[in-house]
């Protein structure tokens, strides 16, 4: 899939269901060029699915591409990158928020302070970036106050990321369309 270069400064915001092609297509984008791989998610030994969906990603990534695993793009977005910056993805970074901050079960907004770093962090940054996110709200209502708390959490903050960004796009069947 080839695409002109971006302007430099230019932030993405990549939308898509589960499996649906959005971290391929945000890969895509930044594809040439010194890339600064933002990997939030924080594996759990005991979880050999997700530990086979990380190897799967490690695998299809160019070798030259500096990863930061377990990042924090809150904090690692406060400092520039030559080239491109790819945070992969919101919702596993969402995650490890509720679970640092204990907020499963904690009232809504325990988390509020990590959502406006991000989202800060991103208005602010400075220089080429690509967010994947998951988009949960199409989907029934979770049964449990945790589903709910999730979908509430990644939709609102989606919104937010969207209105920060300068372009965004929805990827469904591996296919993307630019929304923004």
């Amino acid at each position: 899939m080839s695409r002109p270069a971006s302007p430099p400064g230019q932030r993405t915001l990549v939308l898509g269901g589960a499996r649906s092609g959005k971290s391929a297509f945000a890969e895509s984008l930044v594809a040439e060029g010194a890339v600064r791989y933002l990997a939030t998610a924080i594996p759990d030994p005991a979880d050999t699915d997700f530990a086979a969906r990380i190897a799967a990603h490690r695998a299809r990534r160019p070798a030259d591409w500096t990863v930061v695993d377990g990042a924090d793009p809150a904090i690692e977005l406060r400092t520039g990158h030559p080239g491109a910056t790819l945070v992969d993805d919101i919702g596993t970074w969402l995650t490890a928020r509720l679970d640092a901050r204990a907020a499963w079960d904690a009232p809504r907004g325990t988390i509020t302070p990590d959502l406006d770093a991000l989202v800060a962090a991103v208005a602010d940054y400075r220089h080429r970036l690509v967010i994947v996110t998951p988009e949960v709200g199409l989907g029934v209502i979770p049964a449990t106050r945790s589903g709910r708390l999730f979908r509430d959490e990644i939709g609102s903050l989606n919104q937010r990321l969207a209105r920060a960004c300068d372009e965004a796009y929805f990827v469904l069947a591996g296919l993307p369309t630019r929304l923004k």
